[in-house]
């Protein structure tokens, strides 16, 4: 019998990307999930569960996404002070148009791992509403 030996990917050995998204007309939930399997790793063969193997990802024109149906009036975003009383709910139609960068950020978020691993690979997340990125030193690929 054969043993094959499975390579597990390790947080030293991996080497880090860096794609730009342009969001301009695209589908919310399809934008955030593509975006979310670049910043897991989960497009790289070595990908392994426990270990973050994303690469760096900048979306540009958040503010310029698309969604289907009514969600623009139906879809609400609850938060709390911590204070009685303090439930605060926006629609998604007043939060693309005072913070579109929320939005795409949420989304993916929602996507990804819960817990450490998960919260440190949203850093590798980077919104911007117009199509100017401060991350051109990088030479981020067009996806």
């Amino acid at each position: 019998m054969i043993a094959y030996k499975s390579k597990m990917a390790k947080k030293e050995t991996q080497e880090r990307s860096w794609y730009v998204i342009d969001a301009t007309d695209k589908v919310l939930g399809r934008l955030a999930t593509r975006v979310a399997r670049i910043i897991m790793g989960k497009n790289k063969p070595e990908w392994t569960p426990h270990v973050d193997c994303g690469d760096h990802v900048v979306v540009i024109n958040a503010a310029k996404v698309k969604v289907t149906g009514r969600k623009l009036e139906q879809k609400i975003y609850h938060r709390h002070t911590g204070y009685p009383g303090g439930l605060k709910t926006i629609t998604l139609g007043k939060r693309l148009i005072e913070k579109p960068e929320r939005v795409i950020e949420d989304a993916v978020q929602g996507m990804c791992p819960k817990g450490i691993l998960g919260r440190h690979m949203v850093t590798k997340l980077k919104v911007y509403g117009g199509p100017d990125h401060p991350h051109a030193a990088q030479k981020p690929q067009a996806v």
